[in-house]
């Protein structure tokens, strides 16, 4: 590729943005024009008393655009959201467009977990019970949940937070 062509190319950046507003900095961005994608991850949560499905950034504080070096970054100083474009010695760093196909498909498929029903058997991801199967019995308050184990030969009941558990 002669100098020129190279210098045209467009290439995935990496942003970050102000806590939080990653969904925003996204939103405004697009609006002005630039191809942006932000990773995400599909989450069973309690809202409001109820348990819902929803979307939260893969990398929470953190955005991918795509520009070039004949692109106006100067907008990007003073979009909401936007902290800064991430880099070494002041110049921006270029990320492996195969990294963002990759977590592009990734995002296509989209895997959602479903809702626990009472009798579910799941797996333990987090804490001292880690890798080891239990039964989903309830829910225990909005964040938690109820269940059941055996564990040195007895029935055990665990509350657990609701986001270290998956359905099996």
């Amino acid at each position: 590729m002669n100098a020129i062509a190279q210098h045209a190319a467009k290439a995935w950046y990496l942003l970050q943005c102000k806590p939080k507003q990653d969904e925003r900095a996204e939103e405004h961005l697009q609006r002005q024009g630039y191809a942006c994608f932000r990773s995400t991850y599909r989450r069973e949560r309690v809202l409001r008393g109820q348990r819902r499905v929803i979307s939260e950034s893969l990398f929470p504080g953190y955005l991918f655009i795509q520009l070039s070096l004949q692109d106006s970054w100067g907008p990007l100083r003073s979009t909401r959201g936007v902290s800064r474009v991430v880099g070494f010695g002041g110049q921006p760093l270029p990320i492996r467009d195969a990294l963002i196909d990759e977590l592009q498909e990734r995002d296509s498929q989209a895997i959602v977990t479903t809702l626990l029903r009472h009798g579910d058997t799941v797996r333990i991801t987090e804490g001292p019970f880690s890798d080891l199967e239990a039964v989903f019995l309830a829910m225990d308050g909005e964040e938690r949940v109820l269940l059941m184990m055996n564990f040195l030969q007895r029935e055990q009941h665990i509350s657990l937070p609701l986001a270290g558990v998956n359905k099996i």
